[in-house]
């Protein structure tokens, strides 16, 4: 499989996900992006179409905690970060859209480590 087909394939597992899972302002989506590099993270209140509270390892503040950490370790930390900033704005209870990743590897190590500082899905 190329690339650019791999690309699609995502995408389009992505598609399918988004037509079931939506946020709404009392459980707003918790939605994942990777990279090869990067992770990044978002809350978003679909019905009002904003972000309440996003985390990603590009963030200076981040930067010195994952530095010489694995990719996986990096995720836990930004997911641990979230849900933190999700609590600050009254966040508690999430629907989780893996943006068309499977389960496993950096998308599960986010998800756990929102869920162990306190996000529901």
């Amino acid at each position: 499989m190329s690339k650019a087909d791999a690309r699609l394939a995502r995408t389009r597992r992505h598609s399918r996900v988004r037509k079931k899972v939506c946020g709404t302002t009392e459980r707003p989506r918790l939605c994942v992006f990777r990279s090869i590099k990067n992770i990044y993270a978002q809350v978003i209140d679909d019905s009002a179409g904003h972000t309440v509270a996003c985390a990603s390892n590009l963030e200076k503040d981040v930067q010195g905690q994952v530095e010489g950490k694995s990719k996986v370790e990096t995720a836990g930390i930004i997911g641990t970060l979230l849900a933190q900033r999700a609590a600050d704005n009254g966040i508690k209870k999430v629907v989780f859209d893996r943006g068309g990743y499977q389960y496993h590897g950096r998308v599960k190590a986010l998800a756990e480590a929102a869920r162990k500082a306190g996000l529901e899905f």
